[in-house]
């Protein structure tokens, strides 16, 4: 039965501990391992006394005591011909080295004496190729690289080198080659042996690029020994060089608290010999929160016994991000659709309740009304177009066409305040059209929050004559006789809003009969990648057409050439027609 999984750092940690110290003590048991009691603990620190193949020992990390190759080693044995003899046991490149020295005794190159057949590159040759040659001849990189400096500094001070790095180029007759030499290099009397190898074969350079790719490593912790062996992938990961590992207690401490149940479960079903799913852990990496998915694999020996784990973790953290990103992004999309359909919904009820049903007194005067108003999409019903047809007190009927600037409610305010003011001022006995857009163009222009807006205004009169002013609008269609015309605007004023103090002028077209006469807000002939002239010519044409309709079948006709997909803003119309 499986052990209660540990909930936080700390008990983790005991667990691990007690678990080890009991696989260690049966591993003991079970094998039968002895101890040298005999033995210090320099001795188990430094390792056993290095061993010549001519039995002699020598202390570790010290020249070889052997004195020259004249043969006066122990009962008359050539050291060095033992030396020359275990090269080729070697499974890396491996030579002999004689210094050479200049008149001051200085060593400035070496020659090599042995060699064993090991190439450390398939193009490169093997040292024992090289025999007889100079070392600067056989390598030329390596007197600038400091290995030859290297090598005699290990003659001088009689302690190895380890792990030199040198990056060694040479031309082939196929053309040039480089690769990264890793030198090892031990004093034998008054020589060197030295060994080398490349620092990453093809195997291991396919490795890292695949960690790198897939953004993940592989760890091995040897339960027995205690030695932790990471790959290049999993210290990128955790942001640690390779020789400083962390060990599983450091992992528990580095796991965030809410996540260390999840990685006892699996520790603890690796330890019972299971193969546990894979599970994400969170990690701090040096003050940053990483994310891994870890699947692990223990490894048993013959007696049942967990020895070793192996963990592979891929680095989740980027991804993780990626969808917390997508996530907030749809939440915010969400709740924007929401205020926008909420908005929408506000917006359509304050509309009905503002626009006006055109008034079917102005039939008393010969004028038949139709009215649409046609949002640029078909949910929105927001803009700020706007009209106002009614039968005035005086016996003049009210003709009149805007456009507040913007979308959504504030449109749509704008657009109520225009319509309210007009309104208002429209009853002010003996007004032309001219002084109501003077009068409202001035409340606009004082208006510190108020924005520009277009509009027509326009009276028609017991004889039949329409009297209007233009405000930045554009210019009403007239259908007479079958053929259409654009009103001349030249007495066209500016926006609403933007000059105050301007009067506006008014001029007056005589209306007959069977006339047809259509207002339009601008969204009706502004269409993406067009000049709006081509829209005008448009709209036009579909009025030819209208001939001899009346005001409501001139409308429907129109509106089913528009095509909103086409069309960036709302639109207004308003036809009226003459009987």
């Amino acid at each position: 039965m499986s052990p209660l999984i540990p909930q936080d750092p700390g008990s983790l940690k005991e667990f691990l501990a007690r678990e080890v110290a009991a696989l260690r003590k049966a591993a003991v048991g079970a094998a039968g391992v002895r101890l040298d009691e005999g033995a210090s603990a320099s001795d188990l620190a430094d390792g056993p006394p290095e061993t010549c193949a001519c039995g002699e020992g020598h202390a570790h990390g010290h020249a070889h005591g052997h004195g020259h190759s004249s043969g006066d080693g122990p009962e008359g044995h050539d050291p060095w011909a033992c030396i020359c003899a275990t090269l080729p046991a070697i499974p890396v490149s491996a030579a002999l080295l004689v210094p050479v020295r200049d008149d001051d005794g200085l060593t400035v190159d070496f020659t090599v004496r042995a060699g064993n057949h090991v190439r450390p590159a398939r193009w490169m040759e093997a040292p024992d190729r090289h025999v007889g040659s100079a070392l600067r001849d056989v390598q030329p990189g390596a007197a600038a690289a400091g290995l030859i400096d290297a090598l005699a500094g290990v003659l001088r001070t009689g302690r190895a080198l380890t792990s030199m790095a040198v990056d060694y180029t040479e031309r082939r007759a196929d053309g040039l080659h480089r690769t990264q030499l890793l030198y090892e290099a031990a004093s034998c009397g008054d020589n060197v042996l030295a060994t080398w190898r490349p620092a990453h074969n093809r195997a291991e350079l396919l490795s890292r690029d695949a960690q790198y790719i897939a953004s993940m490593g592989w760890g091995t912790w040897d339960l027995l020994s205690g030695e932790t062996t990471w790959s290049e992938g999993l210290c990128s990961i955790f942001r640690t060089d390779a020789t400083r590992p962390l060990s599983l207690a450091d992992l528990c401490d580095a796991a965030l608290l809410e996540d260390v149940p999840r990685f006892g479960k699996l520790l603890t079903g690796l330890l019972d010999g299971e193969e546990p799913p894979g599970v994400e852990v969170r990690f701090s990496v040096l003050g940053e929160i990483r994310t891994l998915h870890l699947v692990g694999r223990p490894v048993l020996s013959t007696d049942g016994l967990v020895w070793s784990v192996h963990l592979i973790a891929r680095d989740l953290t980027t991804q993780v991000r990626s969808r917390q990103r997508l996530a907030a992004t749809r939440r915010q999309s969400e709740r924007l659709r929401e205020e926008a359909a909420a908005e929408r919904r506000v917006a359509a009820v304050l509309r009905e309740a503002l626009m006006p049903t055109h008034s079917a007194e102005l039939a008393g005067i010969g004028l038949s009304v139709a009215a649409a108003y046609v949002p640029a999409e078909s949910e929105a019903a927001v803009g700020g177009d706007w009209y106002k047809c009614r039968l005035l007190p005086d016996g003049r009927g009210l003709l009149a066409i805007g456009d507040a600037c913007g979308h959504g409610l504030g449109a749509v305010a704008r657009m109520a305040q225009q319509r309210h003011a007009l309104a208002g001022l429209a009853h002010a006995p003996g007004t032309h059209a001219g002084q109501l857009t003077t009068w409202l163009n001035e409340l606009l222009c004082s208006d510190p929050a108020a924005q520009t807006a277009t509009g027509i205004i326009g009276h028609v009169d017991a004889d039949r004559n329409f009297r209007w002013a233009c405000a930045g609008h554009p210019a009403p269609l007239l259908l007479r006789e079958g053929r259409a015309t654009a009103l001349d605007t030249s007495h066209r004023g500016p926006l609403f809003g933007m000059l105050p103090g301007h009067e506006y002028a008014t001029v007056t077209l005589p209306l007959r009969p069977g006339d047809l006469l259509l207002m339009y807000t601008d969204g009706m002939v502004e269409r993406r990648g067009e000049d709006i002239t081509t829209g005008i010519d448009d709209l036009l044409a579909e009025l030819v057409a209208c001939d001899g309709l009346t005001a409501q079948d001139a409308l429907d006709h129109i509106m089913a050439a528009y095509t909103p997909e086409t069309h960036e803003d709302d639109t207004c119309l308003l036809a009226i027609r003459l009987d």
